[in-house]
């Protein structure tokens, strides 16, 4: 059984860091696409940033309104993966999820999707 469990999130000051944290755990083989998303209160959720590994070199990519500010990176020996947040704004506040995409494990041949249950991030002073 996998789960994805993050951590990190709380509150912050507007210009204040906050770092998250994702774990996956279980039989995991290798994990396609690590990512971030945010779900702020009557929005959608939104990609914030994701990281891939393409010919041995980690990929990131991000959301415009979050380029130059946050920093996405992984250990994927823990199959842990981070989101660095600098300067935020108080319009970041939101539920943030991560997200592991085309996850395998040993007992399956499928690559599935999984979802964390999210952490807070509230952005006010």
């Amino acid at each position: 059984q996998v789960q994805l469990v993050e951590s990190g999130g709380g509150l912050v000051q507007p210009g204040g860091s906050l770092r998250l944290s994702c774990t996956a755990s279980g039989r995991i083989f290798s994990i396609g696409v690590m990512g971030w998303y945010r779900q702020a209160p009557g929005k959608q959720r939104e990609l914030v940033a994701d990281i891939t590994q393409i010919a041995g070199t980690d990929v990131a990519s991000y959301a415009d309104s979050v380029k130059g500010r946050f920093t996405i990176s992984r250990d994927y020996t823990k199959h842990t993966w981070y989101l660095q947040m600098n300067t935020l704004k108080p319009e970041e506040t939101a539920v943030y999820y991560c997200n592991a995409d085309g996850l395998r494990t040993w007992d399956s041949d499928a690559s599935v999707g999984y979802w964390g249950q999210g952490t807070q991030v509230t952005v006010s002073s």
